[in-house]
């Protein structure tokens, strides 16, 4: 049996919701700044989720919501400059506090370090705005390393960034532990050969997530319980070291 030496956290939706009150607000503040009348509804946003990256994004929406918009430049500066823009408000709302960690999260980190585990980031968020999440309510320092936005060429569900991520921590994935949030993420992770426990948020709770090792709707806390989705969690109420041990060691995706 190996041992469990690092594990890797996705970004969105995993460490914070910070898709609901961070990048569709933002996007939307960013429509507005630029005198567009477009507005990314819950609804609407959890359809374009459908398409991983903020600028893939953007551009799934001009091309299948919009079709007749003529951009003022190039698409791709568009793209760029909209998205760039919207970075800007992201951050704000992050250095504001709208952003919170959600449950569970600051605790098993602090666990893992305390007991020597390695730490890493892999997401498909641009490096600036994965920075801006930690610098906020983390610290950038705890993960060795940070594989972000276009460091790969496919995102996910492709399996590159976190092929990316194994490459730099010179670690086979059967000693890793994958936290992820969404379909995209886990099938990203499983093809890459890790094991993975999935906390789901509202958007990415109807999802198909078979052969993860634990689907949770957060980590929980001593007092803030998770409520196990798919898995076996053996009687814990909430996501420990002692815990994730147990589920690296048994039969998960991987």
């Amino acid at each position: 049996m190996t041992e469990l030496r690092a594990l890797i956290f996705d970004v969105d939706g995993t460490l914070a919701d910070t898709e609901r009150e961070g990048h569709r607000v933002a996007f939307n503040r960013a429509f507005e700044e630029a005198g567009y009348d477009w507005n990314w509804s819950d609804s609407l946003y959890s359809e374009l989720l459908a398409v991983t990256g903020g600028k893939e994004r953007l551009r799934f929406y001009l091309n299948d919501y919009l079709p007749d918009f003529q951009p003022p430049e190039d698409l791709e500066q568009f793209i760029v400059r909209i998205h760039a823009l919207k970075n800007k408000h992201y951050q704000e709302l992050l250095s504001a506090g709208a952003v919170p960690l959600r449950p569970g999260v600051k605790r098993l980190i602090a666990e893992a370090r305390e007991n020597g585990l390695r730490l890493a980031i892999s997401t498909t968020s641009a490096v600036p705005n994965v920075l801006a999440v930690l610098g906020e309510m983390l610290d950038p320092a705890w993960f060795e390393v940070i594989a972000a936005g276009d460091m790969v060429t496919t995102k996910k569900p492709a399996p590159d960034i976190y092929y990316y991520a194994l490459e730099q921590m010179d670690l086979p994935a059967a000693d890793c532990l994958v936290i992820e949030d969404s379909h995209h993420g886990f099938q990203a992770a499983h093809e890459a050969g890790l094991k993975a426990v999935v906390t789901v948020n509202e958007y990415t709770k109807a999802e198909d997530f078979t052969g993860a090792c634990l689907v949770v709707d957060s980590l929980g806390e001593p007092n803030q319980p998770f409520r196990v989705l798919a898995g076996d969690a053996g009687g814990a109420t909430y996501a420990d070291l002692a815990l994730l041990r147990r589920l690296h060691g048994g039969n998960g995706n991987g």
